[in-house]
């Protein structure tokens, strides 16, 4: 029996959780626990529109006030999960509160890495909250030098924005490309030639090693071979780790996330979705996934209350197309499927020189993901025949 459902997560997930349970009848006690004070707003645009074209936070809001309250949940905002009890099925507050749960939802998502110098160093920031985009928002606005340490989607994405206010910007990454990890070198370097087109200066396959200092405030990033990168502000965007410590004593399988089972069951009662969720996929034989993407963030939200509802006998294991985008210089690139920097990469369609293609990835003769560089329609093709023979694809594109 089902009375009380606790969601510890506000976010794309947790929102999507709670609305989806009630959405499909669910009439019980219901909580939405989150951290932040802010009510659940959307992540994407914080290093775009929020940056860029003056958005105000409301504007990042995910639903109105009026539409949250309808939703009929005890929402605690700003109010941080510290501990999670299986046999006594409780989760704990950083209030020292404990609310009892027969069914809970992981969905607290990602903090950021930080390097080991710089931190709590003025002038330098990272992003991933809307309290970090407004502060990053407010020093960009002073015009400063500014340095990106990590060239993946985020530390891009900040570079292109603060390039198009006219900064100076440099891109530092260990990689030789941009985008590497994501999408291999073959794209990642036309990604490079997008950001120097429009005046960003890249500095590939360096080491970080520290920051150079004005006082209590920054000057420059210091590299291993000795350069300084100078710089009045520097963002770091090395990547994410799952929001997991708070789990350290809960006995829940814990790794790279939360780590469940196909049906994004971590444990009887236990559920987690979003960013924190770590599950097997099919289309990955014999690993483990975990989707950084707004878009998962919600199906598998949607995946884990009809699972949670469902029981053991309704149960569908969940396995998602991977589906995520980028917005940098006017430039729409999109990712389906796996691009891993080890599979082959197919121009199928379009131009590079135009910078309107399809790029397939293939893998042992299997056809793994694509991207589509401001050609969302080609994509389409390319998503339908993912897990298929490469051969299926190229007798589509020839015609046959």
């Amino acid at each position: 029996m089902l009375n009380q459902i606790v969601v510890v997560g506000a976010a794309a997930a947790g929102l999507t959780a709670v609305e989806t349970l009630r959405a499909k009848g669910y009439e019980g006690g219901l909580t939405l626990v989150g951290d932040e004070r802010h009510p659940p707003y959307d992540r994407p645009p914080l290093s775009k529109e929020l940056l860029s074209e003056g958005w105000e936070p409301p504007s990042t809001w995910l639903r109105k006030e009026d539409v949250l309250s309808a939703v009929d949940v005890d929402l605690r905002l700003g109010c941080r999960a510290t501990g999670l009890d299986q046999a006594a099925r409780t989760v704990t507050l950083s209030t020292g509160e404990r609310l009892p749960y027969d069914a809970a939802i992981i969905a607290t998502g990602l903090r950021p890495r930080r390097l080991p110098c710089g931190d709590g160093l003025r002038g330098v920031h990272v992003l991933r909250s809307l309290d970090d985009a407004v502060r990053l928002r407010e020093a960009l606005l002073a015009g400063p030098k500014v340095a990106v340490i990590g060239a993946g989607f985020l530390g891009a994405e900040i570079a292109a924005t603060a390039r198009g206010a006219g900064l100076e910007v440099t891109l530092i990454d260990t990689n030789d490309q941009p985008l590497a990890r994501q999408v291999g070198e073959e794209i990642g370097g036309l990604v490079a030639g997008l950001h120097r087109d429009h005046g960003v200066r890249l500095v590939l396959g360096a080491d970080v090693v520290g920051m150079a200092r004005d006082g209590t405030g920054v000057r420059g990033v210091l590299l291993s071979d000795g350069t300084v990168v100078d710089a009045d502000l520097v963002v770091v965007a090395i990547g994410s780790v799952p929001a997991v410590d708070w789990l350290a004593d809960s006995g829940l399988p814990l790794g790279d996330g939360v780590l469940c089972d196909t049906y994004c069951r971590a444990a009887p009662g236990v559920w987690a979705a979003g960013d924190v969720a770590n599950w097997p996929h099919p289309m990955v034989a014999g690993a483990r996934v975990r989707l950084e993407q707004r878009t998962n963030a919600a199906q598998q939200a949607m995946a884990v209350v009809a699972n949670l509802l469902a029981g053991d006998a309704g149960a569908q294991p969940y396995t998602p197309v991977p589906f995520g985008w980028t917005h940098q210089f006017g430039e729409k690139i999109q990712t389906v499927g796996w691009c891993p920097p080890d599979a082959r990469t197919e121009i199928i369609s379009g131009s590079t020189a135009d910078r309107e293609f399809v790029a397939a990835y293939h893998r042992d003769g299997i056809l793994v993901g694509g991207v589509g560089w401001n050609s969302a329609r080609g994509l389409r093709q390319c998503r339908l025949l993912l897990g298929r023979p490469s051969t299926e694809l190229a007798a589509t594109a020839a015609g046959v």
